[in-house]
């Protein structure tokens, strides 16, 4: 599995990157140009990310920002839905209007800061990204 982590905090990054390497490879952005960068790039070398551990609030573009443009990058690109790359947001924030706002514009899983790692697991699973033990 290939796996980005987009977080300007670089605990909270260097934290999801080490929780994250059991399960594919880590690729990191710090703000959300850079993550766009990588979503593009990672789209039009046909391999995209098939996880996108995205934070809310992040310098240059903010997250929601981000999830709207990638979603428009796979429909533009032609990304078949059973490509789309999954989007956990990640976020201290505690605004429903935010969280419902991101499933809008097509986020998969919401995850509240500080992040339980047990929890996450579990949406992963839930996502058919990782199977469960009993699998």
């Amino acid at each position: 599995m290939r796996i980005l982590i987009a977080e300007d905090d670089r605990m909270s990054r260097t934290f999801l990157e080490e929780f994250m390497r059991d399960y594919g490879e880590c690729d990191s952005a710090a703000d959300g140009m850079e993550t766009l960068d990588r979503c593009l790039e990672s789209i039009r070398q046909e391999r995209p990310y098939d996880l996108l551990c995205l934070d809310i609030m992040m310098p240059k573009v903010d997250g929601l920002k981000v999830l709207k443009v990638i979603r428009g990058l796979e429909e533009q690109y032609s990304v078949p839905p059973e490509k789309h790359m999954k989007v956990i947001v990640m976020t201290a924030l505690d605004d429903i209007g935010h969280i419902n706002q991101a499933f809008r514009l097509g986020c998969d899983a919401y995850a509240s800061k500080p992040i339980d790692t047990e929890k996450v697991r579990e949406v992963m699973k839930n996502l058919g990204l990782i199977l469960s033990e009993e699998e």
